[in-house]
């Protein structure tokens, strides 16, 4: 499939991976691999990758059965970005959805999008469980998986942050917003409670800063 031995690794030895759909073409999401987790992927025939936050191998569905079974891998022409074509068993994305790339399609999608919406869209996936969501497989697994994915978003955020990477650090955010949005549905924690939290906190501030401004 590919000579790894001519392949640029950056300074933490890794290598992006694309993952694209064999059948569709359609791109499914974007990757780290190392040479372990190559040698893996190419043993194996399933994707592995290598997690910056964990700083652990992972397979891909080795959690939700999602695997991705590899039909090809090539590199570009600067051997410093893989293409992996593959079949995949189901979603790739966490969130459900074929791909990570997949939502929202277009701009007019992006504006109507609301909170309150995703939140419906959850507290769907917890009442009517859908085969090969992630989403209800989070609350099959129950609290304590949850808990373990936003401390995992958490590290993300911050590593991103810290490399002072926008785009990065804009959809491990997102990442973590959402897995917060399943904690409090499995919670039974509202938008609202929230909102509700974050005014009062605002009034605190206010007479605060008037105590402050009299004493």
């Amino acid at each position: 499939m590919i000579d790894i031995n001519e392949l640029k690794y950056d300074e933490k030895g890794l290598i992006p991976a694309i993952v694209v759909d064999d059948a569709s073409g359609k791109v499914l999401m974007l990757a780290y691999m190392n040479e372990e987790s190559l040698k893996i992927s190419l043993e194996k025939k399933l994707t592995c990758f290598w997690s910056r936050s964990r700083q652990e191998l992972w397979t891909k569905g080795e959690t939700s059965g999602n695997y991705q079974h590899i039909v090809s891998i090539t590199a570009d022409c600067d051997r410093d970005t893989l293409l992996i074509r593959v079949d995949p068993d189901g979603p790739a994305c966490h969130l459900g959805t074929d791909t990570c790339f997949e939502y929202p399609l277009f701009e007019s999608e992006a504006e109507s999008f609301t909170y309150e919406g995703l939140m419906k869209l959850i507290e769907g996936r917890k009442t009517e469980k859908k085969e090969g969501s992630y989403t209800s497989y989070l609350f099959e697994k129950g609290l304590d998986k949850i808990l373990k994915k936003i401390g995992e978003e958490s590290t993300e955020v911050v590593i991103a942050a810290k490399d002072q990477d926008k785009k990065d650090t804009i959809y491990e955010i997102a990442d973590l917003a959402y897995h917060t949005m399943v904690l409090m549905v499995e919670a039974g924690i509202s938008l609202e409670d929230i909102k509700k939290e974050l005014a009062s906190r605002h009034v605190i501030d206010k007479k605060v800063k008037q105590e402050k401004m009299t004493s």
